[in-house]
């Protein structure tokens, strides 16, 4: 099965605007949209799941913690009900606007401090479950794609939710498969060269190349490449490019 590219998309807010939605939406297979407590609105929702429909783009939902102004960043301590709730209320939300252009989530991807506690701590990862089975257990969970899929996918099949597994094209990781922290100035890759490479490596071989040069050998549904990546437009065009054999 061909690798899929993923985007983070809806991410502007009032006045704020984030990303260039319109540009990009042609090219990802799968756009991650924003659901108002990290970014977005009700305009820019609206605005993004009909431009989705029109591009045949499939439709996952961007849950996050509530907080707009760290961009849902950081850590929040929730209890085990607040989590399930706030990303069923952030589920609700995009499926509204999904109804009213006949379309549908088809997955969900949690976004920011929540997506990094969803990898760290089991029972956060069993709340993001559970959310979904309660919304609809139809839809898949993407998550990080580790050295330990295994243990992520025995507990998502307690649930009956399929996993789907990314890697982040346009992030350094580190040899345990973590990635390398934002806070280091090396996090992010900016070379169109290293992209292509890391694309052929991926779709050919199914391994990457740590930040140290190690082949880290891991599961990949799909990739994605961040939307505020000032190359963000020419790397999903590259990458569609090689995942379609024209390059």
């Amino acid at each position: 099965m061909r690798i899929k590219i993923n985007c983070d998309i809806g991410e502007s807010f009032g006045v704020c605007e984030r990303g260039n939605n319109e540009e990009i939406m042609p090219y990802p297979d799968l756009a991650n949209l924003a659901c108002g407590f990290h970014a977005s609105d009700v305009k820019t929702i609206n605005k993004v799941v009909l431009l989705a429909k029109k591009n045949d783009v499939i439709i996952g939902a961007h849950p996050s913690y509530q907080e707009i102004l760290s961009f849902g960043g950081r850590s929040i301590p929730y209890t085990k009900n607040e989590i399930i709730n706030i990303i069923l209320y952030q589920l609700g939300a995009l499926n509204a606007f999904c109804l009213r252009h006949d379309t549908q989530i088809s997955y969900v991807k949690p976004h920011g401090g929540l997506y990094s506690d969803m990898m760290k701590n089991e029972d956060i990862f069993k709340e993001v479950l559970t959310a979904i089975k309660f919304f609809d257990s139809s839809l898949n969970l993407m998550i990080l794609s580790t050295l330990n899929n295994d243990y992520y996918k025995k507990i998502a099949k307690e649930f009956n939710i399929k996993l789907l597994f990314e890697v982040f094209l346009d992030r350094h990781y580190n040899n345990d498969g973590t990635l390398v922290s934002r806070e280091d100035s090396n996090s992010v890759i900016n070379d169109e060269d290293e992209i292509i490479q890391r694309i052929k490596l991926l779709k050919e071989f199914k391994y990457i190349k740590t930040i140290k040069g190690k082949k880290l050998y891991i599961d990949v549904d799909s990739v994605c490449i961040h939307s505020e990546n000032k190359e963000a437009l020419k790397f999903i065009k590259i990458a569609k490019d090689v995942l379609d054999d024209k390059v």
